[in-house]
């Protein structure tokens, strides 16, 4: 048994995946390398990386995403954030006169330095070419630039630009496609992306809160894969339910969530916001230098770490091939003192190492020790009642019987049939906070097992790590 946890443990050692394009695998399940090592996406939101940062910071960010086990940065180019007339660090916009057709090559330069630190690092770039309000008018958003004529250009430019680049096309940008003139503007962008990098890319489409991109897209030619957003509207919230929709949707893509709720951001954060004002933030929910958010304003709180590592935990034991985490402060780069989107408890550098952030390191090690890519979602092991709120349970089963990982989100009893594994199994607990392991034992014929985790209670959540004893795992 110690030569067991012994090579668990080194298991778990952080992993480093070289940069290099992605590809459908051949079940349409998930996403691999090119030489054909599954993929395994923990993003990082950071959309308004190429706008805000500076060199500097921007090799800092990227640095301390790395380190901690993220392999996906999604950024965005024309940013939501008055992306088109705000210069960026070093005063220059994206587009001369908003022309898609005349891109800025000084602005771009600074594009190419952040995609180039990125792959120094091993880093995938999912970026966006357009947040979606300048293809979709809506409030607090525009103008609209983009017609089919010019997104074809401005897609065949990026397209060949990065057409050596490790980069995954995420377009959309948290609009929905609203109509048919939008799509053939969506797929005209596409066209020319693919045109300008001979289809080296996998793309995407990000859409808004509480939707999926296979809602208006998915026989889309250019849609490789499905992405959702569950959004920011409730603790607890059932992310799940996208993955099931997903698994049952024909032709079989695979799919993940690119949006859940951030770290730090306060529920049903629109609540508190003013959409006719540029800011967006009224001052009365500002502390009195107006620089962080009051936490007593918000009467539903804030979004923390154990939230963010339920709806990981959620996502890729109901199906999802990747899991995006944000923090409030970093995918918008707040500095304290200036304008933000959404009220900040921190600024983007204190909030890297928001604990939230740093869990993703452990879901990356678990999910890449035990291989991801083999797990089937099956709820019939959980026995007994399984509501739909913070005592709801998800688990999945390896394809060959290898293992099965129970997620207790709260650290509820667990009652599991082992039926799926025929010959017994060794049982271990996996904490999500800090990646550590505790031995529960072997258990042999059991046709169910009562499992108690070793702590219970809000934060204390815990993964049921079950192994078939004839595995090499």
């Amino acid at each position: 048994m110690k030569t067991r946890i012994t090579a668990m443990m080194l298991l778990l050692l952080p992993l480093i995946i070289a940069a290099q394009n992605l590809r459908v695998s051949s079940n349409n399940s998930y996403l691999e390398t090119t030489d054909g090592k599954p993929f395994l996406w923990i993003g990082d939101t950071a959309w308004e990386l190429f706008h805000k940062l500076n060199r500097e910071d921007a090799t800092m960010y990227l640095k301390n995403r790395a380190e901690k086990g993220f392999t996906v940065i999604q950024a965005v180019i024309l940013a939501e954030m008055d992306g088109l007339s705000k210069p960026n660090a070093y005063g220059e916009i994206p587009l001369i006169e908003t022309d898609p057709t005349r891109p800025n090559e000084k602005y771009f330069e600074h594009v190419d330095f952040i995609v180039n630190e990125a792959e120094k690092l091993g880093l995938m770039v999912g970026m966006l070419p357009s947040w979606g309000d300048k293809v979709t008018p809506s409030a607090g958003g525009g103008p609209v630039i983009f017609n089919e004529r010019n997104a074809e250009i401005f897609g065949e430019f990026l397209g060949k630009r990065y057409k050596n680049k490790p980069i995954v096309w995420i377009l959309g940008g948290d609009r929905n496609v609203a109509n048919e003139q939008e799509k053939l503007v969506w797929r005209s962008m596409a066209k020319g992306i693919k045109k300008g990098d001979k289809g080296n890319h996998l793309m995407t489409y990000h859409p808004r809160g509480a939707h999926s991109s296979h809602e208006k897209l998915h026989n889309e030619e250019w849609l490789d894969f499905n992405v959702f957003q569950s959004g920011h509207s409730k603790k607890y919230g059932d992310v799940y339910r996208f993955c099931e929709i997903l698994l049952e949707v024909k032709p079989r893509k695979p799919f993940l969530e690119a949006e859940p709720a951030y770290e730090d951001i306060p529920v049903e954060f629109w609540k508190y916001l003013d959409w006719n004002n540029p800011v967006r933030v009224p001052k009365d929910v500002l502390n009195n230098d107006l620089t962080i958010a009051k936490k007593e304003h918000f009467e539903q709180g804030f979004f923390n770490d154990h939230d963010v590592r339920v709806h990981a935990y959620w996502n890729f034991l109901a199906g999802a091939c990747g899991y995006t985490y944000g923090n409030n402060a970093v995918w918008q780069m707040f500095e304290k003192g200036c304008d933000m989107a959404i009220p900040c408890l921190t600024d983007w550098r204190e909030a890297l190492d928001r604990p939230g952030a740093e869990s993703m390191r452990y879901v990356r090690k678990i999910f890449e020790q035990r291989p991801f890519h083999l797990l089937i979602p099956n709820q019939s092991v959980i026995l007994g009642n399984n509501p739909n709120d913070s005592l709801h349970v998800r688990a999945a089963v390896a394809s060959d019987k290898s293992f099965m990982l129970v997620y207790a989100s709260v650290g509820q009893q667990l009652n599991i049939s082992l039926s799926e594994m025929i010959n017994g199994v060794v049982a271990w607990w996996y904490n999500p906070r800090n990646g550590k392991t505790k031995e529960i034992g072997e258990i042999k014929n059991e046709n169910s097992y009562h499992f108690i985790p070793p702590t219970s209670g809000s934060g204390n959540d815990w993964l049921l790590v079950l192994d078939n004893p004839d595995s090499k795992l």
